[in-house]
């Protein structure tokens, strides 16, 4: 009978190991959807920002047509993106193109003082502060998950329910270079 009662107790220890976990390992997935989540509002409202931005550029800057229409191709790599690579591998180049567009309104003072095109810059650097964040807070979420995931005794109750690991949003080779590169400030 002790027997009996001690294997009762393993079976419920080890249900009851496998209901925490699993709990945990959905409360973390649904973290990092919710992460990622964040990280498409703020890449929307950016996107929101920039036909306004190439607007105001425009008025200044009538023969960059070619600026132009990469940064409108770029916008919509991004809002046509499905999933994280393929959205960081659109957002890679976006960023690229906005700086050639930012590049083209230092040529001109008055646009420079505009007080339109001051507020929109205003406005993308707040975004993208904002997106930094976002984009930390979902890395964080799928390091914790992909962590849980492949740690014993979790990865077996992780592959009972396939869970399987996230993909980080990461900058790419070449972006990686750039933000490496110390900034050049010139007065």
């Amino acid at each position: 009978m002790t027997v009996l009662w001690i294997i009762l107790a393993i079976v419920v220890v080890i249900g009851i190991f496998i209901w925490v976990t699993y709990n945990s390992l959905v409360a973390l997935r649904l973290r990092v959807d919710e992460a990622w989540s964040d990280i498409t509002v703020q890449l929307k409202r950016r996107l929101d920002l920039i036909p306004n931005l190439v607007e105001a550029v425009k008025g200044y800057a009538k023969h960059e047509k070619g600026v132009f229409e990469s940064v409108t191709e770029a916008r919509s790599q991004v809002m046509n993106a499905q999933g994280v690579e393929e959205t960081a591998k659109a957002e890679n180049m976006f960023e690229s193109t906005l700086k050639s567009l930012f590049a083209v309104a230092e040529a001109y003072p008055d646009l420079k003082a505009s007080d339109n095109f001051i507020e929109l810059q205003k406005e993308l650097v707040d975004t993208e502060d904002k997106i930094q964040a976002a984009r930390r807070f979902y890395n964080n979420g799928v390091m914790t998950l992909n962590t849980k995931i492949q740690t014993f005794p979790n990865n077996v109750v992780a592959a009972m329910f396939k869970f399987t690991n996230r993909v980080f949003f990461e900058l790419d080779d070449a972006e990686q270079k750039v933000a490496e590169k110390p900034v050049d400030v010139k007065f």
